[in-house]
């Protein structure tokens, strides 16, 4: 699935992309303010039955998630080796410190890692880069000469890709690719930024001919809605962070970051 191709049949792709976003707000503030298992666990626990409901389960173990589920342990090992140390220790080596305490952290990072990645990047699969701007634009009333750029910057990325394969077979072809690793590397950096350079320069200007520089009111070819629908997946989404602040609260686990 590349960027700019959503599958219509998803679940919630007919959705203002607006408030899929914004239904995620809610628990992503709720578990950025507390380090603790217990409600990054529920929360994950809820956005799974979620997901499985509304017929997005497979995108859950689908190949563009994996990033999320490969980093969380990375994260939370990271935290265990090396995060400050209290309570029982079970095994010291020099800067690595395992304890009581970094195991707890390595898993609430964990879980916290997950519980917010794993909706974002989910959702992010249903959301098409075109309704996105409009829903930005027309919704939130930002500026559409902003969100117009952002669209296309976001709509380069995957030309950008192309770029750097074509790149990479066109130098191997001429021999150049032969070099080291890193020399190889930075010289094709530098060509893929000149032909962004390029390409960018064309686009502005084959977009102010078209107007999207004009200070005048645009048009929409395609209007934006924004019903019951969006408020219940906003709804939603706040009942998650709601479920799991109290599931912390109540067990005695709610910890501040800053406590």
């Amino acid at each position: 699935m590349s960027i700019g191709m959503v599958r219509p049949d998803l679940p919630l792709a007919a959705v203002n992309p607006v408030a899929k976003v914004a239904a995620t707000i809610p628990l992503s503030i709720a578990l950025v303010l507390t380090l603790d298992p217990v409600s990054a666990g529920v929360a994950i626990v809820c956005e799974l039955i979620v997901f499985m409901a509304i017929g997005l389960g497979s995108l859950l173990w689908s190949p563009r998630t994996l990033p999320v589920w490969i980093a969380a342990p990375l994260t939370g090992l990271s935290m265990v080796l090396y995060g400050a140390p209290s309570g029982a220790t079970f095994w010291e080596f020099g800067l690595i410190h395992i304890s009581e305490g970094s195991l707890e952290i390595g898993l609430a990072t964990m879980t916290r890692v997950i519980a917010i990645a794993l909706p974002a990047v989910v959702l992010f699969l249903t959301i098409d880069p075109t309704d996105f701007a409009d829903g930005l634009a027309q919704t939130l009333r930002l500026p559409a000469r902003f969100v117009l750029g952002a669209l296309a910057a976001l709509r380069l990325v995957g030309s950008s890709i192309d770029d750097w394969r074509t790149l990479a077979l066109a130098r191997r072809a001429r021999g150049v690719a032969d070099r080291g690793v890193i020399r190889r590397s930075l010289g094709q950096a530098f060509a893929l930024l000149v032909l962004a350079i390029r390409r960018g320069s064309t686009l502005a200007t084959a977009m102010e001919a078209r107007g999207f520089g004009a200070s005048a009111e645009r048009t929409w070819a395609r209007r934006v809605h924004f019903g019951g629908t969006e408020w219940v997946v906003i709804v939603v989404g706040c009942l998650v962070a709601a479920i799991s602040v109290t599931a912390a609260v109540v067990t005695g686990s709610w910890n501040l970051v800053w406590s």
